[in-house]
């Protein structure tokens, strides 16, 4: 087998430029393959993350009658007691943080200018609310007594021209069906830099929030972040909250967790017709090879070589070129990543509905995608050179021999 690869790599330097035009092939592909794969698992990755930073933790903790949709505020749809059952479920060594919330749908106003926002109630001391109170770009932040103030996402701010110290007029529907309406200030400003949550959500202090909404002592549901993603089942499992529904964050984010199955059926139809297109080089390549060293193939043939070793020869040359393709494609790959992630790629105003997504996507390059991507480019690279390989074991010796140089 030593030999074999000898003679490959000799003879593959017989024509320097076309090996590394046909290396550079495979390894621009590879390339392609890497940073593609990289921005789809920075993008899923990221949705996944805001959403359970932002939106859903890991785990909540709802009613069986609770619509989310509806942000219903009625009784029976609400957690009663939620202070109670946070703090149980904070008791749990894989808990980070337990905290109630309570969300209803309002309408903001000043002057001339109005929006519909999503107003949630928080503890502005629980660590759960930390994006929130990081994110202040202007302003103070919230306390939990605080009955006048409110903390309001940058682009809403920017649309309704408002500024901390700001008065606005927030109109919010009550547990009974009617709308309270009252003049509360901007205490503070924040961004996350998620433009469709930044828009549409409106913070007030949970006290607050159920008193102007008259749902005392109950909430939407209980927002559970855990100290890492991998409890989530275990966590859930162990809650047995009674008469409530324990919700992980695949339940709570179903249209992202489809568009993660889609997008991987996609890619994969992708990385089939960028490796086709390589292997189409790699063939024609190694083609190439066969008719300019017929001679060479009839005189090893003459002198005792079988066809099978024949065979492997060439698929050794081909295995060197996916190699060097190999090796290019990695560097060119991983740089490519790292000038894709100096500015990341800005959607916030693309429209993007229904999935929390940064501003700006980033790739993210792991290392379970480089081995695989890396390993798939070398199998079909090599495959790629079983035709030609297969073409030259087939030569007859006296054919061969009479092969004009």
């Amino acid at each position: 087998m030593i030999q074999l690869l000898k003679m490959a790599f000799r003879d593959l330097g017989r024509n320097r430029r076309r090996t590394f035009f046909s290396a550079l092939a495979v390894g621009v592909s590879l390339a392609i393959l890497i940073l593609m794969a990289s921005v789809i698992a920075g993008e899923i990755g990221g949705a996944f993350d805001a959403a359970i930073r932002l939106q859903s933790g890991h785990i909540q903790v709802r009613s069986a009658s609770y619509d989310e949709n509806k942000s219903s505020l009625k009784w029976e749809d609400l957690v009663q007691n939620p202070d109670q059952i946070a703090a149980q479920i904070a008791a749990l060594p894989q808990v980070k943080a337990a905290t109630p919330r309570l969300f209803a749908s309002g309408f903001l106003s000043t002057g001339n200018e109005s929006a519909g926002v999503r107003v949630t109630g928080i503890d502005p001391q629980s660590a759960a609310s930390d994006p929130y109170r990081q994110g202040l770009v202007s302003g103070d932040y919230l306390t939990a007594d605080d009955s006048t103030g409110l903390l309001l996402g940058q682009p809403l701010a920017l649309k309704l021209h408002l500024n901390a110290g700001d008065n606005v007029s927030l109109s919010i529907n009550t547990a009974n069906g009617d709308v309270a309406e009252q003049t509360f200030v901007v205490r503070g400003i924040y961004t996350t830099n998620t433009y469709g949550f930044d828009s549409a959500t409106i913070f007030l202090p949970l006290a607050k929030a159920q008193a102007i909404t008259q749902t005392q002592n109950h909430a939407s549901t209980v927002f559970v972040l855990l100290k890492d993603n991998s409890y989530t089942d275990s966590v859930a499992s162990a809650l047995k909250p009674g008469g409530l529904k324990v919700l992980t964050w695949k339940d709570l984010n179903p249209l992202t967790v489809q568009f993660e199955s889609l997008a991987n059926s996609y890619i994969g139809i992708f990385y089939l017709i960028v490796l086709a297109i390589s292997a189409s080089v790699v063939i024609n390549t190694l083609i190439m090879s066969v008719y300019e060293r017929t001679r060479e193939v009839g005189i090893l043939s003459a002198v005792g070589m079988r066809g099978g070793r024949i065979m492997m020869l060439f698929l050794a040359e081909c295995a060197l070129l996916a190699v060097g393709g190999v090796l290019i494609g990695v560097i060119l790959g991983w740089g490519a990543t790292l000038l894709f992630n100096i500015h990341g790629f800005y959607i916030a105003k693309m429209g993007i509905t229904g999935i929390l997504v940064g501003n700006s996507i980033f790739a993210r390059l792991t290392l379970s995608n480089l081995i695989s991507l890396s390993i798939l480019t070398f199998i079909i690279t090599v495959l790629s050179g079983l035709y030609p390989a297969i073409m030259a074991s087939r030569l007859q010796p006296v054919e061969a021999l009479r092969a004009e140089k």
